[in-house]
């Protein structure tokens, strides 16, 4: 079983940037390929990014696309979304999940909503 604790978010000027973070506790956990998700009223759940295990790997939407970066710091065994201009369209609650049937690029490549089987909670940010 994985527990996800997802921290940072908030409010934010446009322009400005944000961070969240994402610890994935349980076995193996630092091999799980994480998707960064957001979700508005209305709308159903955006990947915005996805990373590999090792970290060396990421993938963005296009909505993000050169404008956040997913990183992970191995040593704190935590991964990041970095947000920078931010638009007041990233108004959402963002979510970090993680897919553990599957390893590698491949696998992190490709998953879509439905692969991602363990979740955060999730947290709000507001862009005006």
């Amino acid at each position: 079983h994985v527990q996800l604790v997802e921290s940072g978010g908030g409010s934010a000027q446009a322009g400005g940037s944000q961070r969240l973070s994402c610890v994935a506790s349980g076995p193996s956990s630092s091999n799980y390929c994480m998707g960064w998700f957001r979700q508005t009223p209305g709308k159903g759940l955006e990947l915005v990014a996805s990373i590999t295990g090792d970290g060396l790997n990421t993938y963005y939407g296009a909505s993000v696309k050169g404008r956040f970066t997913g990183f992970r710091d191995n040593a704190k065994d935590t991964n990041y979304l970095q947000m920078n201009n931010l638009k007041s369209e990233d108004t959402a609650m963002h979510c970090c999940a993680v897919v553990t049937y599957c390893r590698g690029e491949y696998c992190c490549r490709l998953s879509g909503l439905n692969n991602y089987n363990f979740w955060a909670r999730g947290t709000q940010v507001t862009v005006s």
